[in-house]
């Protein structure tokens, strides 16, 4: 089991839970070493003085907080820490809102919060499920790594997951962030609806296991050339800013790609956006496939059609038992292609 990187108590009223946090996400981008071109010797970066140009050791540097130019204000790095000792310590819940009442563009970092030892698993369980059972996640505050972070503790499936929030002045205001918004643009109706269409056309189910790295890949690729002696891999070409002349022709063309016979523009109601669903989502569920012959990817795919709860967090054999539990007589599993 993976070490808590953090660990603490979780409050909410008098109620306190001892936890700990743990990363709930990991990097597989590809990295790379910094070398001296025209040798295999690494550039190390190195703490150096200044003024000297001598290197520092670790253990010799302190925190300075600038008070005019040169002019320095100097903390031990645990004196910070010091600050707010019962927030270096605790995930305070202040209050409970509904998640969909916050926007996501305050959300950072996600991690998962587990109690710190069985004899606590029971009071964890008791939030879990009221958290679940009224819809509410918890807006909490505390301290980690020098720095006290706001944060929202939700349910997922079976477990707390807790995400780190940006304060709302570290959110910029798009409006003097980003030129050339529409303001109150009003699109023609054929091309309105023609739009509506395609996204009607192009909706699917959220399947995380579909998604994976291309730029990773194509390192990977880039790199078995050079090995082999190539020197570049063709990459896609980046697609062409549409003609705002000819954006209904665009959008038709795009319908017609997306597997629509229907005329752009020809009526917007439910009957209508149905005919410009994938085929794919209209197939006939298949007869059962033997689930032990399929891999951890088209599991989860089935997990996600079913519903199944707390698929993320499962391995391949907990994803084939789950879906075998869920396989009530006379219902059949769908194939996954």
């Amino acid at each position: 089991m993976a070490r808590p990187i953090w660990t603490g108590t979780l409050s909410f009223g008098l109620v306190a839970v001892p936890v700990g946090l743990y990363a709930a996400t990991e990097d597989h981008s590809p990295h790379f070493r910094q070398l001296e071109r025209g040798t295999s010797d690494r550039v190390r970066n190195l703490r150096v003085n200044e003024r000297t140009g001598k290197e520092v050791a670790y253990g010799d540097i302190v925190k300075g907080y600038e008070v005019a130019e040169g002019e320095y204000v100097v903390f031990e790095p645990t004196e910070l820490e010091e600050l707010s000792p019962g927030r270096s310590r605790s995930v305070e819940i202040s209050g409970f809102v509904r998640l969909e009442e916050v926007d996501p563009i305050f959300f950072d970092r996600t991690y998962y919060l587990g109690p710190r030892s069985k004899e606590y698993a029971n009071v964890y369980g008791l939030l879990l499920r009221a958290m679940a059972d009224t819809g509410r996640a918890g807006l909490a505050a505390f301290s980690m790594r020098g720095r006290q972070y706001l944060a929202v503790v939700r349910p997922e499936a079976d477990l707390l997951v807790l995400q780190t929030m940006h304060y709302p002045e570290e959110v910029r205001d798009p409006h003097r962030e980003v030129d050339n918004l529409p303001g109150e643009f009003q699109p023609r109706e054929k091309e309105l609806a023609a739009a509506r269409q395609l996204i009607e056309a192009l909706s699917i189910d959220w399947e995380p296991a579909a998604y994976h790295d291309t730029f990773g890949e194509q390192v990977r690729e880039l790199v078995e050339a050079k090995l082999a002696g190539r020197e570049t891999v063709a990459a896609a070409p980046a697609p062409e800013s549409t003609n705002v002349v000819d954006l209904m022709d665009v959008l038709q063309r795009s319908l017609r790609q997306a597997g629509s016979g229907a005329g752009a523009g020809e009526g917007d109601g439910e009957e209508e956006a149905e005919k410009q669903r994938p085929k794919a989502r209209r197939k006939k569920a298949a007869e059962a496939p033997d689930l032990s012959a399929l891999s951890k990817a088209e599991l989860y795919r089935m997990a996600t059609e079913r519903g199944i709860q707390g698929r993320s967090t499962m391995n391949r054999d907990e994803l084939q038992r789950a879906l075998e539990a869920g396989a009530r007589p006379g219902r059949r599993l769908r194939a996954v292609s």
